[in-house]
């Protein structure tokens, strides 16, 4: 390294807001690059399925039209990770799309860099027939008919296929499904910067400011990585880095504090020093870097099933004073009108109950003697077409808006929150595949192209045009 790397890191996610006045603070301090994380699969496996983006058109727009123009004017890369918030070749083309209006409307002449990273099921299938592809907990061994039915299998990038795209001068880079590290490490690496100080950086800055007093992702920080650790530090003087915030981010979204899981590697933080330099910047030294074998998670969603709801919310003290037994008998009177009224065996649908006041998120009971002071019920009914699902809930609504949690008792009528009461859901989107697949090298699976400005103008009259 000849001299120390400064990265800036907007915010946690592309499209969730910028500050400009953060934007003018950080370019200020002269930094090499713009990197950012634009998605996850926090939100589910639709995004993946249907490739389609979490956030609106006109914000993600915004965010972009900031960051283009502070491209502009520093003369520094953009590095975009996990493109419309799946990271599948839609996804990424939709972010292209965005990038090449703000680019014409504006008058700007970017070269730009496409990462794509979406796998087909032959290839995915030949993987698994040569023995390179292993099951993550809780998932086992996988099988061709659960390929089949993903609708889209994307593998998670680290940060050689960013290295690519800035060997070929790229401006900005949209990157497919990337580890969030791998996007804020992937400029320093490039450059030369020690691993483990990189990719500990990276996961400090994955989330923006939220490692920050901040403590929101629509915050930005600044990292400077030297030879031997890093320093970050939120870019609004109103908001502070603390050796307790950045040392804690470990434990976000990862099983182990001290060890963190990454393409070609394994980061470990467990000899670090935190130091607070200034009241808002923290050093961090000691973070080490071990290569092992290069896998790539693979993520596939499906949508071969479908969902009809209905829901009532419930105030009836009989039903508060034992929730439990009402749920266990709604379930086996659901059932049983169920297959009575369809002819269908247990096995050909799926209805659970969902009581939120009571245990709708975490599944478990209150502490003993606890009572609700109302409940919000809702049947989710899961079978293999629409027309089923729809015709299992019309069959269950009267038990459901009715049934008293005792024989005999006059018959309740619980509210209804929506007239008609049953909610057809459509295609239920679900991952199927949480596996890593082995590769020969970084870019096996990742397919590199870049667009010219004068190609741009033509690639955006055929998006507009079709």
């Amino acid at each position: 390294m000849s001299k120390p790397i400064k990265v800036y890191v907007p915010q946690g996610s592309l499209g969730v807001g910028i500050f400009p006045e953060e934007i003018d603070y950080a370019l200020a301090r002269e930094p090499d690059v713009i990197a950012l994380d634009a998605g996850s699969t926090d939100s589910g496996a639709a995004y993946l399925a249907k490739g389609v983006s979490k956030n609106d058109r006109g914000s993600v727009k915004k965010d972009l039209e900031l960051l283009m123009g502070a491209q502009r004017a520093a003369n520094i890369p953009i590095i975009i990770g996990t493109a419309g918030q799946a990271g599948g070749d839609l996804n990424v083309d939709w972010t292209r799309d965005i990038v090449l209006e703000i680019a014409e409307e504006k008058g700007y002449t970017p070269k730009i860099a496409l990462l794509y990273s979406e796998q087909s099921p032959g290839l995915l299938k030949k993987k698994l027939a040569e023995g390179k592809v292993a099951a993550l907990p809780p998932l086992g061994d996988l099988d061709e008919e659960t390929i089949d039915t993903c609708l889209h299998i994307v593998a998670l990038m680290g940060p050689e296929p960013y290295f690519a795209a800035l060997d070929a001068g790229a401006d900005i880079i949209i990157g497919g499904r990337s580890s969030d590290p791998a996007v804020i490490a992937a400029f320093p690496l490039w450059k030369g910067a020690p691993a483990g100080p990189c990719w500990h950086a990276g996961k400090i800055a994955e989330c923006g400011g939220q490692a920050t007093s901040a403590n929101t992702g629509q915050r930005g920080v600044l990292l400077e990585i030297h030879a031997d650790g890093f320093d970050v530090e939120p870019v609004d003087p109103q908001f502070r880095a603390t050796v307790n915030s950045i040392s804690g981010h470990l434990l976000y979204e990862n099983k182990n504090p001290w060890k963190l899981t990454e393409p070609g590697g394994e980061l470990d933080v467990t000899q670090c020093e935190y130091v607070q330099l200034t009241e808002s910047k923290v050093r961090v030294t000691g973070s080490k870097w071990t290569p092992q074998p290069y896998t790539m998670k693979l993520e596939g969603a499906s949508g071969n099933l479908f969902q009809t709801i209905m829901i009532v919310g419930i105030a009836d003290p009989d039903v508060l004073a034992d929730p439990q037994a009402f749920h266990d008998k709604m379930l086996s009177v659901l059932t049983d009108r169920a297959k009575s009224a369809t002819g269908l065996g247990e096995d050909e649908f799926h209805l659970s109950l969902r009581m939120y006041g009571w245990n709708g998120v975490s599944g478990m009971p209150p502490a003993q003697g606890s009572v609700p002071l109302e409940i919000g019920l809702m049947c989710v009914v899961t079978a293999q077409s629409q027309a089923l699902a729809s015709e299992i809930a019309k069959a269950c609504n009267p038990y459901f808006f009715h049934m008293p949690i005792r024989a005999g008792m006059e018959l309740p009528s619980y509210g209804w929150a929506f007239t008609p009461g049953d909610i057809d859901r459509g295609a239920v989107y679900r991952f199927v595949l949480n596996h890593v697949v082995g590769v020969e090298h970084p870019l096996e699976l990742v397919r590199v192209e870049t667009i010219e400005t004068a190609t741009a103008g033509r690639l955006v009259s055929n998006a507009q045009g079709q």
